[in-house]
């Protein structure tokens, strides 16, 4: 590594302390949960034995499915826009090898998802 590349290296890694440390001074907590928008309405308690699923329609499908393959509280993070349900939907199929429910299920479990998980409620 030549010292013109270490020292860009070195002021790029000062930029990000320095951005880091003012995110921090502007109380910027990555670990404190996510607030809800203000005049949304507070999530309700999920069921646990569905690993804390809201419950509603297609909260059992969901659980099934997605739990095949990895942590329900992956799902629960998430808040994806709708249109990002529908991509990674398609994504798990064609590029990670989920094997296709059928359409009834996929909807069932978007509309869940959408319903509950939503960035857009």
């Amino acid at each position: 590594m030549t010292g013109v590349s270490l020292s860009a290296a070195a002021q790029e890694n000062d930029f990000r302390t320095g951005e880091i440390l003012l995110a921090q001074a502007a109380g910027y907590d990555p670990m404190r949960p996510a607030m809800p928008l203000p005049g949304a309405s507070p999530r309700p308690e999920g069921n646990p034995e569905f690993d804390g699923l809201i419950d509603g329609p297609g909260a059992e499908d969901t659980f099934y499915m997605c739990s095949a393959c990895h942590s329900i509280a992956l799902v629960k993070q998430q808040r994806l826009s709708d249109a990002r349900w529908d991509y990674l939907w398609t994504w798990m199929i064609e590029d990670q090898g989920m094997a296709d429910p059928g359409e009834e299920l996929r909807e069932t479990i978007l509309d869940y998802l959408k319903e509950h998980y939503s960035s857009e409620r």
